[in-house]
């Protein structure tokens, strides 16, 4: 029994680690291609072993790709302070009007009131080509194309019902009865809901609002449309390094592991969130 006992965690240990080899091998490998030049990427076969270089991340901080074509300046810096500029604000922006909403939709039945989150949800659903031309159209006659405040209204169609949804369930599993509690002992709605509900359902705002920066962060379809490029996010700004006298596939690695790195970090941060609200539940249990 027991040498079947520990057959078992050596082949669940061995299945795992073939799991993490398959699925973080090629985070791994772009990370290193972010180290070559272009020549050592395109290299056949390819090689683990390589003499590193930082000439990619220092193309794209100083903004200068060097190729064989000649010097090509480059906006990635700018394209990625957009992508936190636009994320940020549209994910505060959404959390600031969705919570609330969800708040409203958990606690207060009335009617129509799944209709219309249904139809709030369905716009994260439909094609952003369904939308982009009457937006492109109404943004150029009231002035909001080509600006930050246009993105973060048309980002709001991204964030706002992932968010509206998500919190929506968390404030459905908090008992009223708290709630009830609270104001009984003579506090308005306004205090129960910053007070009682807002704190209870931190970790999955928390989830809702990292989610959300993920899928803003990602955009693309939305950004080259209604964006010109000194406004454009790093999904855009990427499209630079597909030039004329080729693909600079070391500059797109740096770029990637650049772009990557604050959704990583908040995604770090945010953990703790999450292991909060597995841990009151398991209490709650």
């Amino acid at each position: 029994m027991e040498h079947s006992s520990r057959a078992e965690r050596v082949l669940r240990g061995v299945l795992i680690t073939a799991i993490l080899v398959f699925f973080l091998f090629p985070i791994l490998w772009i990370f290193l291609m972010s180290f070559q030049t272009n020549e050592e990427v395109l290299r056949i076969p390819p090689s683990l072993f390589f003499k590193p270089t930082l000439i990619n991340y220092a193309s794209l901080i100083t903004g200068k790709l060097q190729t064989a074509a000649g010097s090509l300046d480059l906006a990635f810096m700018l394209n990625l302070w957009n992508s936190v500029l636009l994320s940020t604000l549209s994910v505060a922006l959404s959390l600031l009007l969705g919570v609330p909403a969800a708040y409203a939709f958990a606690r207060f039945k009335f009617r129509g009131s799944e209709d219309i989150a249904f139809t709030l949800l369905s716009f994260r659903f439909a094609p952003p080509l369904l939308v982009l031309l009457p937006l492109s159209l109404y943004f150029q006659d009231i002035g909001l194309n080509d600006t930050y405040v246009g993105l973060i209204w048309v980002y709001q169609l991204i964030a706002l019902p992932l968010i509206l949804w998500i919190v929506r369930g968390y404030f459905e599993d908090i008992s009223p009865d708290i709630e009830y509690a609270y104001r009984i002992a003579g506090h308005s709605w306004l205090q129960t809901f910053l007070r009682i509900a807002v704190p209870l359902a931190r970790p999955g705002i928390a989830a809702a609002g990292l989610l959300a920066f993920i899928f803003c962060w990602n955009n693309f379809v939305f950004a080259l449309i209604l964006a010109s490029a000194d406004k454009q996010p790093v999904t855009v700004g990427a499209l630079a390094f597909v030039t004329a006298s080729g693909i600079q596939y070391g500059q797109i690695a740096a770029a990637i592991v650049l772009s990557i790195t604050p959704t990583l970090a908040l995604a770090l941060y945010a953990q703790r969130y999450l292991v909060e609200g597995l841990s009151l539940g398991a209490v709650k249990g």
